[in-house]
């Protein structure tokens, strides 16, 4: 049997898992961790076939309910890797550490968070300032480095860093550390005024004016993203938004976008529509293998 994984479980997720699961043949996976946008609004009223309004967490939980009836299997956790294995399948790692391996691939997690408004944070995007370690941990091979974050997710990446990187630090900014790290990895919890440097990243300067020197700082705020989750597996993406052909298939085979993620109109009939194109793509891929 093959197996589909969907990342996200809101309207497109939902929509993709529905298609998946009638055509047969396929286990379908929906993961996510924390609140769907969706369940944000209190009345939708211009979606086709209620005749009186419904909150989006009502409509989010039937569309769920009809999910698991035809057998999609829900798993509630923090998706922290995914990356293409040797035989071009898709490994995908959670905050559990558990670690399987799918056929298919749809990220569906909405649109990507804005990143915190630090000061030369977005100056130094491609100067030192990363959003993927897998990606760029090569880089920065005996160099040090810094993971923005305190989390699950931070976690992950600073462990990959630790096995390239003189030195990781973990700055939390202020928030307490969410996450275990191993012992060769320093946390500080001190608030982040300023990423600095000349033509590349030199240090981070905290607001008590003491600093730390690094060569790479590696956003990894909350949960990965849709955009961070695509850069994992070298999918293109034009700012935060993953680019897809009119099948919502990335340029990586057999991984596939659907939603806000992929941008245009930010609307649940939107979405729907993109899960139900991309599941029937998904289904295509699938039979070809």
């Amino acid at each position: 049997m093959k197996k589909a994984l969907i990342i996200g479980a809101g309207p497109a997720g939902i929509s993709a898992s529905l298609y998946l699961a009638r055509a047969g043949g396929i286990e379908v996976t929906v993961l996510s961790h924390g609140k769907s946008a969706l369940e944000k609004a209190e009345q939708i009223e211009n979606y086709f076939g209620f005749a009186q309004p419904i909150s989006g967490k009502d409509l989010l939980a039937n569309g769920r309910t009809g999910a698991k009836r035809l057998g999609v299997r829900f798993i509630d956790s923090e998706i922290t890797d995914l990356q293409i294995t040797a035989d071009l399948k898709f490994s995908a790692l959670t905050s559990f550490r558990s670690e399987e391996t799918y056929d298919t691939v749809l990220i569906a997690t909405g649109a990507s968070r804005k990143t915190p408004g630090i000061k030369g944070l977005k100056d130094f995007e491609g100067k030192g300032v990363s959003y993927c370690a897998v990606c760029d941990a090569f880089f920065y091979r005996n160099k040090p480095t810094a993971v923005i974050g305190s989390g699950n997710y931070a976690a992950h990446e600073a462990s990959v860093l630790s096995g390239t990187s003189s030195s990781v630090f973990i700055l939390t900014d202020g928030q307490p550390l969410s996450a275990d790290t191993a012992d060769n990895i320093t946390v500080c919890d001190k608030k982040i005024k300023e990423i600095h440097g000349s033509d590349k990243v030199e240090s981070v300067i905290f607001e008590d004016d003491s600093k730390i020197a690094v060569s790479g700082v590696f956003v990894a705020i909350g949960t990965a993203g849709s955009t961070e989750l695509a850069r994992k597996t070298g999918v293109p993406v034009a700012g935060n938004k993953i680019i897809t052909d009119e099948n919502r298939a990335t340029a990586v085979p057999g991984i596939y976008a659907a939603g806000d993620c992929i941008g245009g109109l930010l609307q649940v009939s939107k979405s729907v529509a993109d899960g139900a194109i991309a599941a029937m793509s998904m289904i295509k891929f699938l039979k070809k293998q």
